[in-house]
């Protein structure tokens, strides 16, 4: 066993230039390089980010992480990604782990990570992080995130938003994340939680990338028109509470 370390590295959010020279080299370097998709012969976003530094003799793997909320079909293709993945550490590559943006938010190494240390301990595991689409959105922006002693909140818009009125109570700063399909509910219980009506609102899909879009509105006037919103998988959205 010549090389027991994985390897994952944060491809941040789109703009190939937007990513670590660690991880270019990390990358540059690698025998075999896996990336996730959500089902066979679907491209895979991390890949495309960061193509031009993947040496051609290094070999590319796509793993299907399955876009359901069932736990025993997750929990099924975690095991066998991470398998995967260890036996041909194992055989002495160098492996690369590639993921959209950073590795610890919401990413689906999260989950492979768990896999290897409770299963595979001999295999050592080094993170480098990525850009996430909210530092790059909030640059494009010119916009800050949190400013003094501003509170700040991260929500995944395509699960239970039951504590969403919580948060919006509590946050000066809302960032959802993930799922543009269900940014009219979130709207709805933000309205619903009495955030003021004249609170910024900006909404972007594919941040960082040529076909990428924003926009900055009030909260009222998306609720007016709802119909216009996103509805991509990789939106996010930012509301800012009047003050």
């Amino acid at each position: 066993m010549l090389n027991s370390v994985l390897y994952c590295v944060g491809c941040g959010p789109g703009d190939p230039e937007l990513i670590t020279i660690k991880a270019i080299n990390l990358i540059k370097n690698a025998d075999i390089i896996f990336t996730p998709t959500a089902r066979e012969n679907k491209p895979s976003v991390a890949l495309s980010i960061v193509g031009m530094y993947i040496p051609k003799e290094a070999e590319v793997r796509q793993l299907i992480f399955p876009m359901t909320k069932d736990a025993a079909k997750l929990k099924e293709s975690w095991e066998k990604n991470a398998r995967e993945i260890s036996e041909e550490i194992r055989s002495g590559k160098k492996a690369v782990y590639l993921t959209v943006g950073d590795p610890s938010l919401y990413s689906t190494w999260i989950y492979i990570h768990k896999e290897i240390q409770s299963n595979y301990n001999d295999i050592k595991v080094e993170i480098v992080p990525g850009i996430t689409s909210i530092f790059s959105f909030s640059a494009e922006l010119k916009t800050p995130v949190g400013e003094g002693e501003e509170i700040i909140g991260i929500i995944p818009a395509c699960y239970n938003l039951d504590r969403l009125k919580t948060a919006a109570e509590c946050c000066d700063t809302l960032v959802f994340l993930k799922d543009g399909r269900y940014f009219n509910s979130v709207i709805d219980i933000l309205m619903e939680s009495n955030f003021p009506d004249d609170s910024d609102v900006y909404i972007a899909q594919d941040v960082s990338t040529k076909s990428g879009s924003l926009q900055k509105r009030k909260l009222a006037d998306i609720a007016r028109n709802k119909n216009e919103n996103n509805d991509k998988y990789f939106s996010i959205m930012i509301a800012k509470k009047k003050k």
